[in-house]
């Protein structure tokens, strides 16, 4: 049964999932890990899984957190940035689980990863796009705006010109009449 299970978790490739022990060093790699680390299972037996962890989540102590989580609360998952052997990042969803024995006692943890950088890809393409068509709605309202400004304007100007016509009319004709006064 053990030995199916193992098959089992071995073949699955688009998940990363790996043992760690109560420190936090990597104990088993399947498939799916080394497909989507870069990592093989020799490179990465024996070594802590921060190794996975981009410098800055180090630095902040995120790895240890996390182990620190899952040994409290028996679960936690998170999504963040990940690095790969090669040095790129990939966007992460990973779920740590303690793996306790029939006493409760703390034998390690499960570790599940998952690469969630083509959704978030998708998502920021969206929210992008999203963003493209409220800025050209914007720009078609302004457009809107300043035309209906412009023609309103005009229609003021045109009643203002309208009574200077008017005007100048009025005082032309008062002018002429007060020549024609003085006559």
């Amino acid at each position: 049964n053990e030995r199916k299970f193992r098959l089992l978790v071995q073949g699955v490739t688009d998940y990363a999932i790996y043992m760690l022990n109560s420190e936090g060093v990597i104990t088993n790699w399947n498939t799916g890990a080394a497909r989507i680390k870069g990592y093989s299972e020799d490179e990465v037996l024996g070594k802590h899984f921060s190794v996975f962890y981009t410098p800055e989540d180090r630095a902040a102590g995120i790895p240890a957190l996390a182990l620190e989580r899952a040994r409290r609360d028996g679960r936690y998952e998170l999504e963040g940035w990940r690095c790969r052997k090669d040095g790129t990042r990939f966007w992460a969803n990973a779920v740590l689980d303690a793996i306790l024995d029939d006493d409760g006692r703390l034998l390690g943890f499960a570790k599940i990863t998952r690469d969630l950088s083509e959704r978030r890809e998708a998502q920021l393409e969206l929210e992008r796009s999203r963003e493209q068509l409220v800025q050209s709605q914007k720009m078609e309202a302004i457009g809107h705006l300043t035309g209906g400004l412009a023609h309103d304007f005009n229609n003021m100007l045109t009643g203002i010109s309208g009574s200077l016509e008017l005007m100048k009319a009025r005082r032309s004709e008062e002018h002429t009449s007060e020549l024609q006064s003085h006559h």
